[in-house]
């Protein structure tokens, strides 16, 4: 229904423009009598056999939307209608900022991927805040902090412990975002000694609480094997508490559509089918090195129940999905569930 008849239509326009279409509709159905238990009964898995703890955590089950999708924690419980077992709401930073210049937001269908250079527009960690305090549901919530593009990367750390400590009582774990390709400068703090010195200060603020919020860092696809074996290492020397693998990539390999086009519309980060295999390599990588037991989320590429499967088999205890919610429609995460309880 979605894929033939709803996904065309929304297809015809732009993209951002759909976005806020889209949260327009679920929040005017989230106010209507008994539609939230419709939605549920529609979209919602629920079964022993799905629920996971990492970090001590609990989830209902191992299906997450992925940070950006929705950045100001506006939908929480709405989202929470459509099988999520978790919510990572962000890139937060410490004020409201604006992002890139628009258009910045691409789909490629031919390519089952998008192309986004957002640039961490959000209405600043204190609005997202707000509206935690309010949220009905139980669900999940990870909050995924960054720092504003005006902040000097030798000030960055100011601007993690800020959202820190603005989010940690409405939050269940902690994403330290370093990856996204969109923020210039940001990815240079995935470079040894910076990135330990954030995480080891991330992570002591975390423990310095009586309950420790537990801290993850989120990674990018386009690193080397020698820079991967340097964030292990920064994992491990600093106890970070997991690992998300993988951010977007700036990588334009093997791509369908048309040079042209891929060259009219410029920098961005690519998610979607293209890093597919990518991703799960990363994350077959990470497990080599980790071992068995430390929490790994995978993302990047899921746009099937199969490719989800295919991460947890690399190593992933739970996934997360964003575009291929996007492809596949409102059922996605209730039809991995669904695989993943078949397997």
């Amino acid at each position: 229904m979605y894929k033939l008849f709803t996904r065309p239509i929304l297809f015809l326009f732009d993209p951002e423009k759909i976005h806020h279409f889209t949260f327009a509709v679920l929040k005017f159905l989230g106010k209507i009598p008994l539609a939230k238990s419709l939605l549920r009964f529609l979209y919602v898995k629920e079964s022993r056999s799905l629920e996971r703890e990492l970090f001590g955590v609990k989830f209902k089950n191992p299906v997450g939307l992925a940070a950006g999708f929705d950045k100001d924690a506006k939908l929480i419980d709405e989202l929470a209608c459509l099988g999520f077992g978790f919510i990572e709401i962000g890139t937060l930073t410490p004020k409201s900022q604006t992002g890139n210049d628009k258009p910045r937001l691409f789909r490629l269908p031919q390519d089952q991927a998008l192309i986004n250079r957002m640039g961490f527009n959000n209405e600043g960690v204190l609005a997202a805040v707000e509206r935690l305090k309010k949220r009905k549901s139980e669900v999940v919530v990870g909050g995924n902090i960054g720092k504003n593009k005006a902040t000097p990367n030798e000030k960055a750390v100011d601007d993690y412990n800020y959202c820190f400590e603005a989010l940690y009582p409405h939050v269940d774990y902690f994403v330290v975002n370093v990856s996204s390709p969109n923020t210039p400068g940001l990815r240079e703090l995935q470079e040894k000694e910076p990135l330990k010195n954030l995480m080891l200060h991330v992570k002591q603020l975390s423990d310095l609480k009586e309950k420790p919020k537990p801290i993850l860092l989120k990674i990018a696809p386009d690193l080397t094997t020698s820079q991967l074996d340097d964030i292990i290492e920064i994992l491990l020397s600093t106890k970070t508490d997991g690992v998300i693998a993988t951010n977007t990539t700036i990588s334009r390999e093997g791509l369908s559509t048309q040079q042209e086009k891929i060259s009219s519309i410029g920098n961005g980060g690519l998610s979607g089918k293209p890093i597919t295999k990518k991703s799960t390599e990363v994350i077959s990588y990470l497990r080599s090195k980790l071992g068995k037991k430390y929490p790994i989320i995978g993302v990047g590429g899921i746009m099937s129940p199969e490719d989800a499967v295919e991460k947890i088999n690399a190593g992933a205890d739970l996934v997360q999905i964003y575009t291929g919610f996007i492809y596949e429609g409102p059922g996605f995460a209730k039809r991995i569930c669904e695989k993943i309880m078949a397997q």
